[in-house]
């Protein structure tokens, strides 16, 4: 039974709110369910029905929600500077921010440039790669971007373009710029019998070829590392990434790593770029980066290509770019505070044992008929649901299995918002193994009603 209140408030969000990657005449059946509080990995609406938050709110929280050291640091900050424009301007959290994210990244990347999300920060890298190379020797052929197959990298037009999930692409085709499309490393497309490693590098060999013929226009190939989350959660071997920085470097073209996702201890190390010990010359943060709490996003880059924008005289070669909110020192407050909860949590080996659990739990559906594969990286889990478990990659989506476990889901304390018919665990850290063991309960009994 549904409270006066919870109805009153959905009845007024369908008359003036449209909600995002949302069909709304589905909320005419199923409205949306309004979120009084939340407290750690549990969301409560206002009948007091509770979920766990197993997809950490579109993967941005990273210790839990009203988490008291991150809500304490941007009330400080909001009561003593909530915002200054950053073009000649600067502030405290951003520098010491700036210093730390430099200091725990890859090695080389020492330039930081903020912006406010994750399709911004790959914005901001798109134009600094290209534009790098017209100021670096005046090269305009240099205009193309090579992406993988299957990949995703925001929704604004630039960043859109360079992804690869036609569902959300093909309808704006007529408005983007035209990418190079490299064969995807994602293991699940591996033969029968093939390592992960031996397919990625098959793959690699694949994007040698493209390299080879389109090197001389091209600025940059952008890639996930090692999950292409949107893309199904599907997952690859870091030895991808190291061809990949050997044949950039080979080609002399631009390595743009898009963290944004999967950064900040997700993988199972603090960046996915770790795992493969590289460094790109472009690495987009955002999501974590506050914990979940605010809005913020920052492209790193190298002295080198700081260094081609460095000039006496030519106001063009500046980098012309900016958002209001660039920097804003409430967000920035909210990402020192998620980078010292790491410090204070040991953050990355916990994460290590409760992902072995989460792993060791889920290995129950490997026998499962309607279970195709089930893959994980550190923190990042799923489950690919096929009609009779073969290795399928296109299937009715009319069969909309993954929505059935969303629903069940709902229905037995569990938010568990599906990718087609994908259902994944991506948790805030702070989840036990209680809550883990609940999770896996009722994706296990909602695969059984979605396959009926």
């Amino acid at each position: 039974m549904t409270s006066q209140h919870n109805q009153s408030l959905a009845e007024r969000d369908l008359a003036v709110l449209w909600h995002p990657c949302t069909q709304m005449k589905d909320h005419a059946e199923a409205p949306p369910i309004p979120i009084r509080s939340a407290q750690g990995v549990w969301l409560e609406d206002f009948d007091g029905r509770r979920y766990i938050d197993a997809v950490s709110s579109w993967w941005v929280n990273l210790f839990g929600h009203s988490n008291p050291a991150i809500a304490e640091a941007i009330g400080q900050q909001a009561k003593n500077l909530e915002h200054v424009i950053l073009a000649g301007f600067t502030h405290e959290p951003i520098v010491e921010l700036s210093e730390k994210l430099v200091a725990l990244t890859p090695k080389g990347l020492n330039r930081c440039f903020y912006s406010d999300n994750g399709s911004s920060a790959v914005e901001v890298a798109l134009k600094m790669s290209f534009h790098y190379w017209l100021n670096k020797n005046g090269n305009q052929q240099k205009q193309y971007f090579i992406n993988l197959a299957n990949s995703y990298h925001g929704e604004t037009l630039g960043a859109l373009a360079v992804g690869d999930v036609g569902l959300y692409k093909d309808t704006y085709d007529p408005l983007l710029l035209k990418p190079i499309t490299a064969p995807s490393p994602d293991a699940y497309l591996r033969e029968s019998g093939e390592s992960a490693d031996d397919f990625a590098d098959r793959q690699a060999d694949a994007l040698a070829a493209l390299l080879e013929q389109h090197a001389q226009d091209c600025c940059a190939v952008i890639v996930e590392p090692l999950i292409q989350c949107a893309g199904y959660m599907r997952m690859y071997s870091p030895q991808y990434l190291r061809r990949l920085r050997a044949l950039c470097d080979e080609y002399n073209v631009h390595l743009i790593a898009d963290e944004v996702a999967v950064g900040f201890g997700r993988t199972g190390t603090l960046f996915a770029c770790e795992q493969a010990d590289i460094s790109p010359d472009f690495m987009c943060l955002s999501k974590g980066l506050t914990g979940g709490f605010m809005p913020l996003s920052v492209t790193l880059t190298t002295d080198q290509v700081y260094d081609a924008f460095y000039d006496d005289y030519d106001q063009l070669k500046a980098f012309l770019h900016s958002h209001s909110y660039s920097g804003n020192p409430l967000g920035c407050a909210a990402a020192l505070a998620t980078l010292k909860e790491f410090e204070q949590r040991n953050a990355i080996q916990n994460n290590r044992q409760l992902a072995a659990y989460m792993g060791q739990k889920l290995s129950r559906f490997e026998s499962h008929p309607n279970v195709a594969d089930i893959r994980q990286t550190g923190m990042v889990a799923a489950i690919e649901l096929t009609p009779d478990g073969s290795r399928q990659t296109e299937y009715p989506w009319q069969e909309r299995r993954g929505l059935r476990v969303f629903k069940h889901g709902l229905e037995n304390e569990a938010l568990l918002r599906p990718l087609g018919n994908v259902i994944y665990l991506m948790p805030p850290y702070v989840i036990n193994e209680s809550e883990i063991d609940q999770l896996v309960d009722v994706i296990s009994a909602g695969i059984e009603i979605a396959v009926r």
